[in-house]
């Protein structure tokens, strides 16, 4: 691959779609909030749909937190710490080769549910199915790496990629060089990465940023039931600050309901 070429799409292009990302996720939800969703069927084969989104969920994200600790923390923070680059890209090769695999058989399945069944076909965008064949073929590309990256299992080529993401991190130019000379493979494993993140806002990729994690702090809820026969209207009770309730007529609240009944 040419200097041009690699500067092009390793230098350029990252800061491009993280830009149209950011900025298009945010006008969207500014300005169309209502197709801000996933947009999910799972009333239909509803088994096969909970099976393949556990496992495609559990995958993707252990494989997005592994991507971003792994590719964004200083070089010189795992030095200090006492890691080492052997024993980081073991570890990334044994936690990212399990979540890779759940991740795979989950989106096939995802995948295969969409296509084969005619009622969800019908009701699936064209674009949520390009969008599922998009991370489908990424998933296997992040897989496919792991024959080259067994042949360095010393953590070179994974240096490379660390001070390139953190040269674009840090704004410095030049920083497409330092994987100018790695594998094919690990070049198209970006470029599909970073061209999902550019069509980010105009799919339902967009629900991403919106995990309802409040949901596991959120206080819990008593439900109260009354005993009132059918009906009854409600027993008056007194106002707040002790002030006399405001009553009908002198009868007890017994023979209330019996003249209501």
């Amino acid at each position: 691959m040419s200097e041009f070429v690699n500067y092009l799409l390793f230098g350029w292009f990252p800061y491009l779609a993280v830009t149209v990302m950011i900025v298009g996720s945010i006008l969207r939800f500014d300005t169309n909030q209502y197709s801000w969703r996933s947009q999910s069927s799972q009333f239909l084969r509803r088994k096969q749909m909970m099976l393949g989104s556990n496992l495609f969920h559990l995958g993707i994200l252990v494989l997005l937190g592994g991507h971003l600790v792994g590719l964004l923390t200083p070089i010189e923070l795992f030095d200090y710490v006492g890691v080492s680059h052997e024993f980081k890209q073991l570890m990334a090769l044994i936690v990212g080769g399990i979540a890779g695999a759940a991740a795979f058989a989950g989106c096939t399945l995802l995948l295969h549910r969409r296509l084969s069944d005619p009622r969800i076909r019908r009701s699936s965008a064209t674009l949520d199915i390009a969008v599922l064949v998009l991370i489908w073929l990424q998933i296997l590309l992040g897989l496919s790496t792991t024959y080259w990256t067994i042949q360095h299992v010393d953590g070179r080529e994974m240096v490379n990629f660390m001070a390139w993401a953190n040269g674009l991190l840090t704004l410095q130019p030049g920083s497409a060089n330092f994987i100018i000379d790695t594998h094919i493979v690990y070049k198209l494993h970006i470029i599909l990465g970073l061209l999902l993140f550019l069509i980010t806002p105009f799919t339902r990729l967009v629900h991403v940023f919106s995990a309802p994690i409040w949901y596991l702090f959120r206080p819990g809820y008593q439900i109260v039931r009354t005993r009132r026969g059918k009906g009854v209207p409600p027993r008056a009770t007194e106002p707040f600050g002790g002030a006399p309730a405001y009553t009908a007529g002198p009868a007890t609240d017994r023979a209330f309901i019996e003249e209501v009944q």
